[in-house]
């Protein structure tokens, strides 16, 4: 059962903890680095050499195939997901800064094309996950042990591909900001911003799954159906009197734990909604404006004010945690249990559109970048 291929004790996993590890420090990278730029058919990647607007920054480049060398293997990549972290480090606004030139891009799927005749534990025609950065590409070729091998799902519907390609980055922050700051139990109250994002529908769907009840928080009319079809217990439309609705909400019950990726009011409102000891994590500032927040508020409620990033996440957890976590994602999304909204697909060759959609307000889900060769 593929199941199995993802326990604790699978060294596939432990390679996966410790690669995907580098490629979300590492977000933008170089480790398959491109020959030559040019013009005509081949494959394409996606580099930009200054910081800046993305649109106007990221250059489409031609790569020519080179034989692989031994121990290598060449991989076709399916898609590979755009997130807000790629474009704020592209327009350096980001907490790590890119090493210049640098193809964008920190996480995908692709498959096996080629092997070199000294590569064993991977085959022609198996689907691989993508690490080391620089995904955004038609093809990668580089050391097999800097992909990661997947079983066998049985049918490899294209709807599998495209949610097994964000399998590192959103669906792992939303666990680990649910399960590692406060000790949730069955029938505990949560609230979280930007619940329409992919991080926040990750949320509400391992919340669902483990009894947690949800106050799905929104900025725009329209969500409703789409949050209760991922297991949402209330959907609210953010404004100055969240708090008090966030209450009604919960029955007057306390809450304990509140995830925000707003920042400015939302913020505090967030803050205000919590009960005695509870704690508010953040892990973005979608809003582009710093949180407004009264002291009294964690003075007189014992409110604790933490703050999430995956990367961090990977420089201080240890193995059987970075393990434990996997283990856990993996079979989720592979079973379909655990989903991500997609927005949109673009070729790398219409990266500029793409980053474009990427971040425009109003998406319902996530922007992904797909070969040319498709």
């Amino acid at each position: 059962m593929y199941l199995d291929m993802f326990s604790n004790r699978s060294p596939r996993l432990r390679s996966l903890a410790i690669i995907f590890g580098f490629a979300v420090l590492t977000l933008a990278g170089n480790g398959y680095s491109a020959e030559r730029e040019g013009s005509g058919s081949g494959p394409r990647y996606i580099q930009f050499s200054q910081v800046g607007d993305p649109a106007e920054v990221l250059e489409v480049k031609l790569d020519v195939s080179r034989p692989v060398e031994p121990g290598e293997i060449r991989v076709d990549v399916l898609a590979s997901p755009i997130h807000p972290s790629n474009l704020l480090q592209i327009s350096g606004s980001y907490g790590t800064a890119a090493k210049l030139p640098s193809i964008p891009g920190s996480e995908g799927i692709g498959r096996v094309v080629e092997t070199s005749a000294e590569v064993t534990g991977v085959s022609v025609g198996q689907l691989v996950l993508l690490t080391g950065g620089g995904t955004w590409r038609d093809e990668m070729v580089g050391p097999a042990n800097q992909f990661i091998p997947l079983p066998n799902f049985g049918a490899q519907t294209p709807e599998l591909i495209e949610q097994l390609s964000m399998t590192a980055v959103n669906p792992l922050s939303a666990l680990l900001m649910l399960t590692t700051f406060v000790n949730l139990t069955e029938g505990d109250w949560i609230v979280h911003s930007a619940a329409n994002s992919a991080v926040g529908g990750y949320i509400t769907q391992l919340a669902k799954q483990r009894g947690i009840k949800t106050i799905n928080v929104v900025r725009r009319e329209g969500l409703v159906d789409d949050l209760m079809s991922k297991g949402a217990t209330v959907v609210l439309i953010d404004g100055p009197d969240l708090a008090e609705r966030i209450a009604n909400a919960a029955g007057k019950q306390p809450v304990a734990l509140a995830i925000d990726a707003v920042g400015g009011e939302t913020f505090s409102r967030l803050a205000q909604s919590l009960g005695n000891g509870g704690t508010l994590v953040s892990y973005g500032v979608l809003s582009g404006k710093p949180a407004s927040f009264n002291p009294a508020v964690a003075v007189f409620n014992d409110i604790r004010i933490r703050g999430f990033w995956l990367s961090k996440w990977f420089e201080r957890a240890g193995m059987e945690e970075k393990q434990a976590a996997f283990g856990q994602i993996i079979p989720l999304i592979a079973s379909g249990s655990l989903k991500a909204n997609i927005d949109s697909r673009f070729t790398v060759s219409e990266i500029k559109q793409a980053v474009t959609r990427a971040a425009q307000r109003g998406r319902n889900g996530k922007v992904l970048i797909v070969p040319d060769h498709q």
